[in-house]
């Protein structure tokens, strides 16, 4: 159920935002299993760059220009290509992960990288629509 206030979507009800939490908790599920010398040589990055995902569509939301939070929404995708096409086929790569649990993260990961284009693109055309709107008055 989406929540509003003066028509304004709170942030915890955005499914991107919903799916990139998702995200995160599957990230720590990896995360949690690995030794204190693997969270330090490959976990602390794979983790962060998970965790930044939800973190910069937060900072985005917060924004008042369309182009900063479009801005937050493009560092989002990328830490999201990060963690999901980097990090977490080194750590297949490494056996420092279950398949099944890597399957499930990157499922989700498919999933989010297109709400969070979807997303991007609903966020730069209503920055049309409000530009068209301000020249028509």
């Amino acid at each position: 159920m989406e929540t509003k206030q003066n028509n304004y979507i709170i942030l915890q009800d955005l499914i991107v935002y919903q799916l990139a939490r998702e995200l995160s908790r599957i990230g720590w599920e990896i995360y949690k299993e690995f030794d204190w010398k693997q969270q330090k040589l490959i976990g602390d990055q794979f983790i962060t760059a998970t965790d930044s995902v939800g973190a910069n569509i937060a900072e985005g939301y917060a924004r008042y220009h369309f182009l900063d939070r479009i801005k937050f929404y493009y560092q989002s995708r990328g830490s999201l290509m990060e963690a999901a096409e980097h990090w977490l086929p080194l750590l297949k790569e490494r056996g420092m992960v279950e398949m099944d649990i890597a399957e499930k993260y990157s499922k989700l990961a498919n999933e989010l990288s297109l709400k969070l284009q979807n997303f991007i693109a609903s966020t730069a055309r209503a920055k049309h629509a409000k530009s068209e709107s301000l020249n028509l008055d």
